[in-house]
């Protein structure tokens, strides 16, 4: 008796870290809705443009199947401030400051939607491993999609970069000495 006690336990308690990462991601997500078209107005390159603007559209489907994973989890959706996503997000503001328009700062943009990019990929990864455990497939489903989603959207910021954007950055002459490691 005493072990099934203990085995329901961890369950409570791995569930309420899932639904603290949950909460954290939808936060995140939520608040890139706001910043993603920031980050196209910035981007010159058209490529790149399109990308951010498709993932911004992505991202509000991603908001809506995260409520549709609190639905199945009984809960209401609710975000919890993700400290990681606003430091992030905080960074990239910091690192384009001073970078003039062009593909330089094209460069250090696509950098800094990598590193959103990474984080969402960690987070949803940790979160699916955690709906499998709980026994939750219908949810593990859901988040294993919007994982597949930030794994392609990384490999086409990188695909950008790689074609040609990055070499055009590197002829680029810096007009200010300001310029922060992304």
């Amino acid at each position: 008796m005493q072990r099934k006690e203990q085995t329901s336990n961890a369950k409570g308690h791995l569930k309420d870290i899932f639904l603290t990462g949950l909460k954290d991601i939808y936060w995140a997500e939520l608040a890139l809705t706001k910043k993603l078209p920031e980050m196209e107005a910035k981007a010159t390159d058209v490529r790149l443009k399109t990308a951010i603007k498709d993932h911004c559209i992505q991202t509000y489907e991603q908001v809506a199947r995260l409520e549709q994973v609190f639905e199945l989890m009984g809960e209401k959706a609710e975000g919890k401030k993700c400290l990681a996503m606003e430091g992030i997000l905080k960074e990239g503001d910091e690192s384009l400051a001073d970078i003039p328009q062009g593909a330089g700062r094209d460069s250090v943009l696509i950098a800094a939607c990598q590193k959103v990019e990474h984080y969402e990929i960690t987070s949803y990864g940790t979160l699916a491993a955690y709906a499998k455990t709980l026994n939750e497939r219908q949810v593990q489903q859901l988040l294993l999609r919007t994982l597949g989603e930030e794994k392609k959207s990384d490999c086409l910021l990188t695909t950008i970069a790689d074609t040609d954007l990055n070499s055009r950055a590197l002829s680029q002459s810096p007009q200010s000495k300001n310029l922060k490691a992304v």
